[in-house]
Order: structure tokens, then sequence, then C-alpha cells
């Protein structure tokens, strides 16, 4: 290893180091005075649960645990988005796991735990997956509601999603743990088994002292939307459980008992290590976002053996896309090449821009994984699509839309993994957020953003000198300096990875030695959904 291998390592791991540092304190919730207050009340914590009814010795995934960071600040913050969302196994299957944290704003509904509900589901619903919802929550946070009650994508949507799984043949078990109240009584009750605890949970439309105003009826929340009441009375529950645990040990019951399922059929064999020890990757990636690297490298830290199969290794050069096995499945995978390449007519290409040569190569790789059904895996570092006027002239808008048309229009499962830069309409065309890939996670080093943070940045100082010259301000040389410096940081804190897992632009932030746990775990889901829709390109510019 040389001397810039390990400061990369050095640099990349002290990243990693800071985002794990930021989780740990996220998982922390509202603080351990309320999370002990919670344990003081007979319950567990949200995670507690969570770990409970999770298998011990099987890989799981959190999807947006910096969900909500650092957006509410006034309020107090919002750790995770107030809700602990896990994909893994319970008694041997595999599906995704919804808790409320009730030790933040006692559970309250912000509009990023709305978003991430909503996230949940589309996991679920996607990949046909059990859901198991954890229910201990205050409702709607109440200073917040215009931003989370009457939209399409707003809490109403989760009861429409309950009713649409349901008719999927989609398993919804519900625990009610804590409060359930309003609008959100119907989670729990549009699910197909419903468990409440014994004088923690509680369930009604209306609580004891909105009962009072509304009606002038005295009656206490027990009584009202008990454990008793509501498994004796009114049947809305179907078991009452004496704790946390013996509801928990209800739906370990529940899950054993569900039948297989139809699979899509992705192909699987005997998984093997890769050679190369993805710790490498460490080593491999600059930290400078705009230096360059050989993306076959990390390709061979992620493969099985470190075996790849490519597709048109001569054209296109700035795109690879190349079959593989990833823990033992069959997968397509398009990645962004960062290096100064040579193309067919010895012209010089710029790593990780796309140019119309690599947008056709990887239009028609796509193609042809739909064709034998095999999952693509994005590996994005991209800065966008080559520009001037020798590009145009060539076609790169007709090229690029091909490219889109074929993500969007793909229907094997996608998986995105944001390795370095995610600039411009190279996030659309290498699988962002907005074309559905089943899971997106980011590298703790990742950049996502519509350009670059420097030229961004010179674009918007410009944009407020013009303006402070209408005005009639005359701008000095240290005061243009000063208005550049801070337009860049201000800009470049929203391009962090973290900006955007907080806002669920990414489902996590992840240490790149997890990548294929990830993956796996992703195909794994994505199998449980048979493929009914059929590729179509429809109309392109050819």
């Amino acid at each position: 290893m040389d001397l810039e291998f390990n400061k990369r390592e050095d640099q990349n791991k002290l990243k990693l180091g800071e985002i794990n540092r930021l989780i740990a304190e996220i998982k922390k919730g509202g603080g351990e005075k309320r999370l002990q207050k919670l344990r003081d009340e007979g319950k567990m914590t949200a995670r507690e649960r969570v770990d409970y009814l999770l298998d011990d010795k099987r890989d799981s995934i959190e999807i947006g645990a910096f969900a909500g960071y650092g957006m509410y600040e006034k309020e107090g913050g919002c750790p995770a988005g107030g809700v602990v969302v896990k994909m893994g196994y319970v008694s041997g299957k595999q599906c995704i796991v919804v808790a409320n944290d009730a030790s933040v704003k006692a559970g309250a509904w912000f509009p990023i735990t709305g978003k991430k509900n909503l996230r949940a589901q589309e996991i679920a619903m996607e990949n046909r997956l059990p859901i198991i919802y954890l229910v201990d929550s205050a409702g709607v946070y109440l200073p917040m509601q215009d931003e989370i009650f009457p939209d399409k994508e707003h809490f109403g949507r989760i009861f429409r999603n309950n009713a649409k799984m349901s008719s999927m043949g989609i398993v919804q078990i519900s625990a009610i743990m804590g409060s359930c109240v309003a609008g959100g009584a119907y989670l729990p009750i549009m699910s197909d088994e419903a468990i409440i605890v014994d004088k923690t949970g509680s369930i009604f439309l209306a609580g004891s002292y909105l009962v009072k105003a509304a009606i002038g009826e005295s009656i206490d929340n027990e009584a009202l939307g008990g454990a008793t009441m509501h498994s004796e009375i009114s049947g809305v529950t179907d078991f009452k459980a004496k704790d946390d645990k013996e509801a928990l040990d209800r739906i370990k019951n529940i899950m054993k008992s569900i039948g297989s399922y139809d699979k899509a059929g992705f192909d699987r064999c005997e998984s093997f290590p890769p050679k190369e020890d993805p710790e490498n990757i460490f080593g491999i990636m600059p930290v400078s976002r705009a230096d360059q690297y050989d993306a076959y490298d990390i390709i061979k830290c992620l493969t099985d053996n470190s075996e790849f199969e490519e597709y048109k290794p001569d054209y296109g050069k700035t795109i690879i896309c190349a079959t593989a096995r990833i823990d033992g499945w069959s997968v397509g995978i398009v990645a962004n090449q960062r290096k100064m390449v040579k193309n067919g007519r010895g012209e010089m290409q710029f790593g990780g821009v796309i140019y119309s040569d690599s947008a056709d190569k990887a239009t028609r790789f796509i193609a042809n994984c739909n064709q034998r059904k095999i999952p693509l895996v994005f590996l994005q570092d991209v800065t966008g699509f080559m520009v001037g006027s020798k590009s145009e002239q060539g076609g790169i808008i007709k090229d690029g839309a091909k490219m889109v048309n074929a993500v969007s229009n793909s229907v094997v499962p996608k998986f995105t993994i944001i390795t370095g830069n995610s600039y411009g309409a190279g996030n659309y065309a290498m699988c962002g957020k907005a074309y559905d890939p089943r899971l997106i996670v980011a590298w703790p080093w990742a950049d996502l953003a519509v350009m670059g943070g420097s030229q961004a940045a010179k674009v918007l100082a410009q944009i407020q000198e013009s303006t402070l010259k209408k005005q009639g301000k005359e701008i000095s040389d240290g005061e243009r300096q000063r208005l550049f410096e801070e337009t860049a940081q201000r800009y470049q804190k929203q391009t962090e990875a973290t900006y955007a897992a907080a806002r669920l632009w990414t489902d996590a932030i992840i240490n790149p030695t997890d990548t294929r746990k990830w993956i796996s775990l992703g195909i794994e889901a994505a199998d449980h959904a048979p493929l009914i829709e059929k590729f179509n390109l429809g109309i392109i510019q050819v």
C-alpha cells in the first residue's frame, strides 16, 4: 500500500467514525432520562422492543436512522424521526418492523415521521413483505399539523396503505404498547391482528379530556380505551398481553405460522467473499470528491471472488456495465468510472461524466438485465452529463433520455449505492430516489446536489454580487471573497450525506463494508414479489 492509499484510508475512516458517533447519539432517542421513564412505567424502549422481536443471529438493516437530523431544532429535535424502522427476520421470516419511539415527544408524529412511516410501508408493498407495527404514539404533533395532516403523502396515506396492503395479501400485525390516539387508532385495527398490552396500551378516537370537552362525559382513559375494555367489550383488539414481552412473543408465534410465498425467481448460488478486502475501499476512495480513482477497484471489493463479466468493455468507458454475483445473488452492475479514459476515437473523456456512448451502453445493458431477470445495482459517483457544442451536436440529450427511460421503465429491482458524487441529471440516470430504487444508501462521504459545491457557490455568489450592484453597492475583492466563502459553506452543508439522509432522500448512511449485506437483504426482500409488468421502453428517439 502506498502513502496516498494510507492517507485516504485514515481520512475516510475518520468520516465513518463521525457518522457512527452521530448514529450512537440518535439511538439515545429523547435521552436517557426519558428512556428510563419508559422502563419505570413497565415498558421496553422502542429499540429494546425491536431487538427482542428480531431473530438474534440474522442480519438486519435500519432504514432512516438519520431521519429528521438537524431539522427540528426549535422543537427540541426529532431523533430518527421519532420512529425505528428495521428490515430483518422474525421467526425466520423476513419482514419490516416499525416502532414508535415514545421517548421522542411521546411518540408524536412530525412531518418526517409520516414520511418515514410511508417509506416503511412502501418497502413492504414493493417487496410483499410482512410488516409489524409496535404502536406507542400520542398522535400528530399539533404545532406542525398543517405539514402532516391533509396532503396526499401525509398522515392519512398510512391508513390508505393499510387497506391496500390488506387487499394485496401482505400480512400486517400490530401491538398497541402505549398510546394510540385519534386517526392513529385506525392503523392497528386495519392490521390482520391487533395485540394490546394491559395497563400501558390504550386506543381511542378521543381521550378523556376531549370526551369531557366534546360531550360532557367524565371517564378515565383506561375505562375509555384500555386493554380490558377492548379485549372483553368492544372486540377491537384480538389479544391482551400482560406486558411488552408477552405481546412480542405473540407476534413471534404469529410469524411462525405464516406460509411460504411465491418467488420472483432471482438467481442465487453459493456465496463467496471478495478476494479483494472490502476494507480497501477506504484507501481507494479519494478524500476530495474531485479526485480520480479506478471504479474497477471498488467493484472487486464488492463482488463474490472479486469476479465480474463486463459488457462492452471497449465502448462507453465512463460507465462500467457488468454482471456479477453479490452474496451469491446474480446482479447487473452499472457504475460510473471515475478516472480519465480514452474512447475508440482516441479522445480523452472525463471520469464521472456520462457521455453519449456510455449512456447508450448503459441503456442496452439495463434492457438486457430486464430480459434476463437480473436485479440492477447502481454504483453512483457521477458529476452529470457531458456538456458543450460537440456533445449537443452528438445528441447527448437524446442518449441521456434513453438511459433515463430505461431506468424509469425497468421492472427488475434496482438498488442504488451513492459512493461519491450525485450531481444533476446524473443522479436521475443512475437511479436516484425519484426512480424507485428498492433501497438507496450513501457512503459517509457522499455528496448530493444539483451541481458541485464550488461551481454552485460561484454562481450563487455572482447572483448576490449582481443584486448588490443593482442596489448601488460596490463590492471589494475582500467582500467578494467573503461572499463566496459564506455561500460555499452554506451550499456545502446542503450537499452532505447527513442532510440527504435527514430528509429520507437516502435510506441510510452505511459503512461501505456493509454494502454487500444491504444488497443481499434487499434482493432477498425483492424475491418475495413476483414480476408482473413487462419491460417496455416506450417511445424513444433512436
